[in-house]
């Protein structure tokens, strides 16, 4: 009986005992991730998928948030319901399709394994004609340089869309759209929160990505952004107490992109979007130069996407050729004799 007992008692402190190293073992191992619905749509560059939906009717009410129902139908023939609005500002007004926002249902990203970071934004080219397909695709090479350049950077990825307007039964055109990781998705990928409050200072920013981040903007020629309105950028931290990660996104008024629409910031003095002017008051001549360096160690990285086989011959000449400009420049000068030139602000 005895024999018994022990028996019983020693099978329930081994069982216990593997209880708590199963147990262990879970809370020491990070957590699986699912795949997310911007990762699972975008398993190569340029791939192709359809999107149905009244296309005339949100055009239409472009100028208000309303969704309208649709499908996306991915290149392997998965039809996956989406949910369509227009979004954006100063596109939204004046290109013919405006961007696009992408709301997916949670229960569906579940069925297919995926997290339920279910929003993604959507660039279609703002102008109905080869030339709105060019500028979105130099917007492109520019979110796919600074990706090159820092981890704290906005994912891009060029997809080829067929879009169906259900409202006049007209299947259009595949263009080349982006696809955008949206704010939650990029807040849960770098593990940190997004502060939208305004005015933020210089020296609440971590230097040396906010330097990379100013000489970037300087290389392609976009002053359409700043601190004090919180402008196409995100301000990034992984806890309250570290200094903020700038981290820059929308290029379409770069000079790299060249829109027709763009100009340069009205307090620049610049005539048009072509010429150059940094904005990095108050950053440290230090953080400059290292932005510098970092940069011309990743120029020929940089120019091969100037060189991408989706431009043309004629688009990759001149952006090449803008891009080289910048780095001659480089050559002639150290970097932080131009930051006087402009208020980072």
């Amino acid at each position: 009986m005895l024999t018994k007992t022990l028996l019983r008692s020693s099978k329930t402190l081994i069982f216990s005992i593997v209880l708590l190293f199963l147990f262990a073992r879970a809370h020491t191992q990070p957590p699986l991730v699912a795949t997310s619905a911007f990762d699972y749509l975008t398993p190569q560059e340029g791939i192709s998928m359809t999107l149905e939906l009244d296309l005339t009717e949100l055009i239409n009410n472009k100028n208000t948030n309303q969704y309208y129902p649709g499908s996306l139908t991915t290149a392997d023939g998965k039809m996956l319901k989406v949910e369509v609005r227009a979004r954006g500002k100063f596109r939204r007004r004046v290109c013919e399709v405006p961007p696009l926002k992408l709301k997916f249902p949670k229960k569906e990203l579940r069925a297919l394994g995926l997290d339920t970071l279910n929003e993604i934004k959507l660039v279609v080219p703002c102008f109905n004609d080869p030339k709105g397909e060019e500028l979105l695709l130099r917007e492109y090479v520019a979110y796919r340089m600074f990706e090159r350049l820092s981890p704290y950077s906005v994912r891009a990825r060029l997809v080829k869309v067929t879009f169906r307007d259900k409202h006049v039964e007209e299947v259009k055109k595949p263009v080349y759209c982006l696809l955008v990781e949206h704010e939650e998705q990029l807040r849960a990928r770098l593990g940190g929160q997004i502060s939208e409050d305004y005015g933020m200072s210089v020296d609440s920013l971590q230097s040396e990505q906010a330097a990379l981040a100013s000489v970037f903007q300087y290389m392609i020629g976009n002053t359409d952004w700043g601190l004090a309105d919180n402008r196409n950028i995100y301000l990034f931290r992984t806890a309250p107490t570290e200094k903020f990660i700038l981290i820059p996104f929308d290029f379409d008024f770069a000079g790299l992109v060249n829109a027709p629409y763009a100009v340069p910031r009205a307090d620049t003095g610049l005539k048009n979007v072509k010429e150059r002017k940094l904005l990095a008051n108050n950053l440290p001549d230090d953080a400059l130069k290292q932005a510098a360096e970092n940069m011309k160690a990743a120029q020929s990285d940089l120019l091969a996407w100037c060189n991408a086989s989706f431009l043309s011959k004629n688009t990759q000449k001149e952006v090449a050729r803008y891009v080289e400009a910048f780095f001659q420049k480089l050559d002639a000068a150290p970097i932080e004799r131009e930051k006087n030139k402009g208020d980072l602000r």
